[in-house]
């Protein structure tokens, strides 16, 4: 297979762990006979250095083009105020926007070596969690009609039927992989656009009859994700609903840094990215953890090449070296072995077979 793909390192530590998450692929395209041609781009704050832009247009096109792309994290304080009021982060909107991407795919997965930084109690979490927050991107609150005035404000929570088909969609698809579970979550007690919401799921839902489909109230599920995780597969949800459960849900891991995410269009073209920020603070000391993007690169096989074996190979290539004993500084724990940023790079390379 030869694929094509945008590089976009980032800021902070992005280049860092984008260099490790490509040592990677690296050895997964020698290893499986696949080709993989990268094309390195701008964004961010480092193209608001050399552009004044947080994305520049041939940026975009070439996103545009590529088959996925590869995203480390955005900006930091250093562009905390820019002249033209447009902040790094404004890239990272556009790029969505720009891309088509309507479907975030937020993985919680606490590994067994790691369960001791889990902040819930063992009996909770026993035998591991692996729970995908698969959250509604373009549309809703955040996207509808805005308005302000001396003594109001308000904001408008808007869906259509095709964008809750198509997020639903997504969701099953992946829950037929997995678990065969997706539970919806809303506020249809209260909100008639959540009604609307669970009226297009089930529509959905009959298409998928090996699917088990449940609903449950968003402040419920925020409750349910700390007392029984367990129970959760796939959760589907808006876009408001879905930015702070997915949040809530990284927490339970354990480590932000080990945290992957994909965000995808209709024909599976995505951005895998981690979830964690640019870190000016350690940048280029070589102690960023860069299981993340690691793990993000997995998710791109798996989701926009169909890669399944290669996918698999790198998540068990991750487990390994955590079940040896190494750790990078921010989920170091007793015992342990400390290794830096391209360390760790090496580590999980090693572990898919072959030479360096």
């Amino acid at each position: 297979m030869e694929k094509n793909i945008a590089v976009i390192k980032g800021d902070g530590i992005g280049p860092e762990v984008v260099d490790e998450g490509l040592k990677v692929l690296n050895k997964i395209a020698e290893k499986y006979g696949h080709k993989f041609n990268y094309e390195f781009v701008l964004a961010g704050g480092a193209a608001m250095d050399e552009f004044d832009d947080p994305l520049p247009k041939e940026s975009l096109e070439t996103c545009k083009k590529s088959d996925a792309v590869i995203l480390g994290a955005l900006g930091g304080p250093k562009w905390d105020n820019p002249a033209n009021g447009r902040r790094p982060e404004t890239g990272l909107l556009e790029l969505r926007g720009g891309l088509g991407l309507f479907a975030n795919l937020r993985p919680a997965i606490l590994y067994d070596p790691l369960k001791g930084a889990c902040p819930l109690k063992d009996s909770i979490t026993e035998g591991g969690l692996d729970i995908l927050i698969v959250r509604e991107l373009t549309g809703g609150i955040y996207f509808g009609e805005k308005g302000k005035g001396e003594d109001f404000a308000f904001d408008t929570e808007k869906y259509t039927k095709k964008e809750v088909d198509r997020i639903a969609k997504v969701a099953f698809d992946i829950a037929r992989k997995r678990g065969k579970k997706v539970c919806s979550v809303d506020k249809a007690n209260v909100l008639e656009s959540s009604r609307f919401w669970r009226k297009c799921v089930k529509g959905i839902s009959e298409e998928y009859k090996d699917v088990e489909l449940s609903h449950m109230y968003v402040d419920n599920a925020a409750m349910q994700l700390v007392r029984n995780p367990k129970q959760f597969d796939v959760i589907v949800t808006s876009n408001m609903f879905g930015d702070i459960l997915s949040d809530e849900a990284s927490m339970i891991t354990g480590s932000i840094g080990m945290l992957p995410s994909a965000s995808l269009r209709e024909d599976n073209v995505g951005m895998y990215e981690p979830i964690h920020g640019s870190a000016p603070d350690i940048a280029g000391q070589g102690i960023a953890n860069p299981l993340a993007t690691i793990l993000s690169i997995s998710m791109m096989l798996k989701y926009s090449f169909s890669l399944f074996d290669e996918a698999d190979a790198i998540e068990k290539a991750v487990l390994k070296v955590l079940e040896d004993g190494y750790r990078t500084k921010d989920i170091m724990s007793e015992g342990m072995n400390i290794v830096s940023t391209s360390e760790m790079g090496d580590l999980v390379s090693r572990n898919l077979g072959g030479k360096l």
